[in-house]
C-alpha cells in the first residue's frame, strides 16, 4: 500500500561517535484498501550527515531491533550492520540511514519474540514467521522511499543485502547508482540465520556465494 501523506515532523542536530548528523523525524499514513483511509501510521528517523547532493550519497535502510540494535543480541547481523553504516558515513563525509519502524521484518516485537521462542525448538527464521501466520518478510519500503524524495535525493548508493530493497528504490523512481554490501563477519550465533536469508530470501551474502562455488 502506498503512503497518502508523509510529513516531516522534527529536525535537530544530533552528535554522535560517528560524527555530526541532521536527525529528522517522519510519519506517514498509509492508504487503505480500497481507497478507504485505514489508522495505519508509521514513523521514520533520518540521519543525514553532510552534502547529500553533490554526489548519489551512500543510504542505509534499517528496520528497527530492539533486541540487537539496543540490547546488543547476537542472534542476528542488525547492530553490526547499523553500526557498520554509520560507520561507512562518516568515513565518507556523507550519506543517509533511514530507520524504518519496521521491527521484526513487520510483524511486531512480540511476534519476534514469539518468533524467537520457535527458532529456539529448531525452526529457522523463515518457518518460525510462517508458523505464526505471517509471509517470510513483511516490510514494505514506500517510507523510505518517499523521505529521499522530500529529501531531494534522486539517486543512491544503496547499502543492502536485500535486492527487494533496491528493486523498492528502482520502482519508486529512486535510482540506485550502486548496491554497498551490508555484509558483516558472521558469528557462530547468527551463521545459520544469515545462511538462511541467503537461502531462502535471496540475499546477497558474498562470502555464502563464494563458499559454494569453491564447493559446488
Amino acid at each position: 500500500m502506498a503512503f497518502e501523506s508523509v510529513k516531516k515532523i522534527a529536525e535537530a542536530q544530533f552528535p554522535s561517535r560517528w560524527g555530526e548528523f541532521r536527525i529528522l523525524g517522519f510519519r506517514g499514513r498509509r492508504e487503505g484498501r480500497n481507497g478507504h483511509r485505514a489508522d495505519d501510521t508509521e514513523e521514520l528517523v533520518a540521519l543525514v550527515m553532510g552534502d547529500v547532493h553533490a554526489a548519489p550519497p551512500v543510504v542505509r535502510i534499517h528496520s528497527q531491533c530492539l533486541t540487537g540494535d539496543v540490547f546488543g543480541s547476537l542472534r542476528c547481523d542488525c547492530r553490526l550492520q547499523l553500526e557498520m553504516a554509520l560507520q561507512r558515513i562518516a568515513q565518507e563525509g556523507a550519506g543517509i540511514l533511514l530507520y524504518e519502524q519496521q521491527e521484526g521484518r513487520g510483524i511486531g516485537l512480540m511476534a519476534k519474540l514469539q518468533a524467537y521462542e520457535l527458532q529456539d525448538h529448531g525452526l529457522d527464521t523463515v518457518e518460525a514467521n510462517v508458523e505464526l501466520g505471517f509471509a517470510a518478510d513483511c516490510r514494505a519500503y514506500e517510507m523510505p522511499a518517499a523521505v529521499l524524495q522530500m529529501l531531494q535525493v534522486k539517486q543512491v548508493r544503496l547499502m543492502t543485502n536485500n535486492p527487494e530493497k533496491v528493486a523498492a528504490m528502482e520502482a519508486a523512481g529512486i535510482e540506485v547508482v550502486e548496491r554497498v554490501s551490508a555484509e558483516v563477519k558472521p558469528l557462530d550465533t547468527f551463521a545459520d540465520y544469515i545462511r538462511t536469508k541467503q537461502e531462502k530470501m535471496g540475499h546477497i551474502v558474498d562470502s555464502l556465494i563464494a563458499e559454494e562455488e569453491t564447493t559446488g
